[in-house]
């Protein structure tokens, strides 16, 4: 069954790559809390290690947002980011979109417009799942390719920081 077009009713910007260390150190700093580790951070690479806490309150500090995920799935189908993306480097694609961090968005897990569970357990066992978790998209380096793919809905607490989580910052241009 194919569920309805989201609709977006505003015109929106996602940054081409994913927030980087050198200005969540800037971010950290301002919030007084800087802590040194042993090991250098490399600056340009992705944030990681977030929870959707975090990323959402390291977004709204930088003067943006999280993007939803429909926003997040409608920039990168707009970008041509296809939906496996060839040739990634070791540290991920050129752009972030997948193989460097799992990305944040605002979005609530929940079933799609028009979803029906299946009848039984198997049900049921989706459906404690969509309960007060976040959505992230994208992909990082330790996820499975066939995993890595536009489509793709990963789902974790926000309150939780998981491995290879990042984000990517949205900002709302223009209201329709």
């Amino acid at each position: 069954m194919r569920s309805q077009p989201h609709r977006i009713d505003f015109i929106f910007s996602l940054v081409i790559h994913p927030s980087i260390n050198d200005i969540l150190r800037e971010y950290i700093a301002s919030q007084q809390e800087l802590m040194v580790g042993i090991q250098r951070i490399d600056g340009n690479a992705p944030v990681s290690h977030l929870s959707g806490y975090e990323a959402d309150a390291f977004a709204r500090w930088s003067g943006c947002r999280l993007p939803t995920e429909f926003e997040w799935e409608h920039a990168a189908q707009r970008l041509g980011v296809g939906s496996e993306p060839a040739g990634l480097s070791p540290r991920g694609s050129a752009s972030g979109w997948f193989g460097d961090v799992w990305q944040w968005t605002q979005s609530a897990y929940a079933p799609y417009p028009g979803f029906k569970p299946d009848a039984g357990a198997v049900g049921e066992y989706n459906g404690k799942f969509m309960s007060s978790q976040w959505v992230l998209r994208g992909g990082s380096f330790a996820t499975p390719r066939a995993q890595q793919r536009i489509s793709y809905r990963n789902f974790f607490y926000p309150r939780d920081r998981w491995q290879f989580t990042g984000l990517r910052l949205a900002k709302t241009l223009v209201p329709a």
